[in-house]
């Protein structure tokens, strides 16, 4: 499409003028924006940018939830040629910092009282930041700040320049092109330093139209955006194919109004990583357990139904007729009120990404009547590499090269890409740049996977982590910390795991218990517990992880190339993995040689056989304050199986 998303949002408003483009929910009631309204909002906030002294090609911060005036504040900065620039609002100030300073960015747009706050605290570090402008005023009254205003005021001061100078907005507009950079989005930073992935309107706009079409999004779906917007997969659904498709984007009152925001919206169209739909189906078995023993025998009745029936139905296969009208049964009975609990009632397309998403996670919910999917992609990619047709999802893959893209495997097993969406570079970085993207175009993806016989693509791990064990039972077997880290995360007590065994003679785990399930687990036995760090040092807990892992191993030994990767020796870490502690990336990806090094006392003690380790850790709350935890940590051994040798 040779177009840019202002042009795209005129277009709309154009031929649909009254249409909703947005909502959001304040105060408990939604509020509605439509295109032209929207049109003139984007305009107002243009033009006041422009008198502020926004300059083509110079880059704007955004930080905030997703709101339907930050989003007009990255098409304002579009329309003037200049370039958002999506921040994590759960991140500390000194994370933005770097990010702020390297884009050299004088215009930051914040959502409320809590980032600027933030912001001020940084002004020092970030001596060119000039302008903070705020769109929630709460809290502000009394605040006294050079360049510190509101977005009102801001739209006001636009308005009055727009009526002075009338075409001054379109004449902007049109100066865009394609070739443009749109947008810069900071990487992770799970190894270092954050890394700006530059994309232009022609890459990110091709990709969305892509994925629009291959799901055939209309004006008439709907969406709830509810992840960071900094996260290029909540861009993308609720921003870049938002414009391209035209469907409506929904913003909730609040994070802990996202589960009754979705009942009262029902999204057509939704997205969400695996521990969102994880998180989502340990509320529901935990209800389960509390209920009445009818409703028990009820719901398990019908779900090894649905188990047995569902995925063929949604997959459009053959079922016999007493099958389809037991289903049916089921399905006024528990899947469809189940659906509607969940708030997936409408849902056509479902998606999940950035994850493993356990195999009997992803049947559950396509045989509930969901038709649930994933993908693969990246930053770099502008999201949409591979993807799911309706009638051959699968757990086990991530789908099918999408329309552009050509895949093939390095000699090292790593995946390389080509396609439209890759990213033009890494912002003032150009031997990172050149690290990815080779001459010809190809993108280094650094993941080890391979493409299977009927076409899809399988992930291993990261290229960089898959290693080998040295010595002992399983010597020169290989090592995949990732997708032994995954299959315990499958189980709904385990919330995140970090796996060593690289050049060591055996595998070791740290577990984090999710604190809700084994909360509940622990209270239906009568088991009690002051809190997290001692529940988790229960022995009755450390069964029920060695039981997990031990299935896990069981299953391990059944693979050929990684029955090596089998657990050895676990522990149950005494708090939760915080990426306010450094230990999780923003996106909540596990930062493993972080937790090696913080940790390391732990990582000896599991490879000296010692059965107990004394820890001390600082942690850092949200209010900024900072305190410790500290424990007597047991260390367990598991079960280890042979490997099982493939039928002749």
């Amino acid at each position: 499409m040779q177009t840019t998303f202002p042009r795209l949002m005129l277009e709309h408003a154009r031929q649909r003028p009254d249409a909703p483009a947005l909502r959001e929910k304040a105060y408990g009631i939604w509020q509605t924006t439509t295109w032209t309204e929207l049109a003139k909002l984007v305009e107002a906030l243009a033009c006041g940018l422009h008198q502020a002294g926004l300059q083509r090609g110079e880059h704007l911060v955004v930080i905030g939830a997703n709101r339907p005036r930050l989003y007009a504040s990255m098409l304002a900065a579009q329309s003037l040629g200049a370039i958002p620039v999506p921040l994590y609002q759960d991140a500390v100030g000194a994370e933005c910092v770097f990010p702020i300073n390297n884009a050299e960015v004088r215009f930051v747009v914040v959502e409320d009282q809590e980032q600027v706050d933030k912001m001020l605290e940084i002004r020092e570090q970030c001596p060119q930041l000039a302008q903070i402008y705020f769109d929630d005023p709460r809290g502000l009254r009394n605040y006294d700040e050079p360049g510190l205003q509101s977005l009102d005021a801001l739209v006001a001061a636009g308005q009055a320049h727009a009526a002075e100078h009338p075409g001054r907005y379109q004449q902007e507009v049109e100066q865009g092109q394609p070739d443009d950079v749109a947008a810069m989005f900071f990487t992770s930073g799970t190894t270092g330093q954050p890394k700006g992935v530059v994309h232009t309107h022609r890459t990110l706009i091709d990709r969305a139209d892509v994925g629009a079409r291959f799901d055939r999004l209309t004006p008439a779906d709907e969406v709830l955006a509810y992840m960071p917007p900094a996260w290029i997969g909540q861009n993308i659904f609720s921003y870049a194919q938002w414009l391209v498709a035209g469907y409506v984007v929904n913003c909730p009152e609040s994070g802990g109004t996202v589960t009754i925001d979705m009942k009262e919206v029902g999204p057509t169209y939704y997205f969400a990583p695996p521990r969102v739909f994880e998180g989502l189906l340990t509320s529901v078995m935990i209800r389960m357990e509390d209920a009445g023993s009818l409703k028990r025998r009820l719901f398990h009745h019908f779900m090894d139904v649905a188990r047995r029936v569902g995925p063929a139905l949604m997959d459009g296969k053959s079922v016999g007729l007493a099958d389809r009208l037991n289903y049916r049964l089921g399905d006024w009975l528990v899947y469809g009120p189940l659906r509607n609990n969940l708030g997936m009632s409408r849902v056509r397309v479902a998606y999940t990404a950035g994850e493993a998403i356990g195999p009997d996670l992803f049947s559950f919910y396509r045989s509930i009547g969901i038709n649930l999917k994933q993908l693969y992609g990246s930053t770099e990619t502008a999201v949409f590499v591979c993807l799911q047709p309706d009638n051959e999802a699968r757990a086990d893959t991530v789908g099918v090269p999408c329309e552009g893209v050509e895949i093939k495997l390095s000699e090292t097993g790593e995946i390389l890409v080509k396609s439209p969406g890759l990213l033009k570079g890494y912002y003032k970085n150009p031997k990172a740049t050149e690290e990815v993207l080779t001459a010809d175009g190809w993108y280094h993806t650094s993941d080890a996977g391979f493409i299977d016989a009927s076409g899809h693509l399988k992930i291993i791990d990261r290229v960089k982590d898959v290693g080998r064990l040295m010595g002992g039972t399983f010597d020169g077997a290989m090592f995949a910390p990732k997708y032994v880290e995954n299959k315990l995360k499958f189980f709904s007590f385990i919330k995140e795991v970090v796996a060593f065994g690289d050049k060591r003679e055996k595998v070791c785990v740290m577990v984090n218990i999710d604190f809700d399930a084994v909360g509940n687990w622990a209270e239906r036995r009568n088991l009690s517990y002051a809190g997290y760090t001692d529940l988790a040092q229960k022995t009755e807990v450390y069964e029920l992880i060695r039981d997990c892992v031990e299935k896990v191993n069981a299953d391990l030994s059944r693979d050929a190339l990684l029955a090596g990767s089998q657990i050895s020796r676990f522990l149950v870490l005494h708090k939760e993995l915080d990426a306010d502690d450094g230990e999780l990336t923003r996106t909540n990806k596990v930062r493993r040689g972080f937790i090696g090094d913080r940790y390391a006392a732990l990582v000896q003690a599991l490879y000296a056989g010692r059965t107990e380790q004394y820890i001390e850790t600082q942690v850092k709350f949200e209010d900024g304050r900072t305190g410790s935890v500290s424990a007597t940590l047991k260390i367990a051994d598991a079960k280890t199986f042979a490997p099982v040798k493939a039928a002749a």
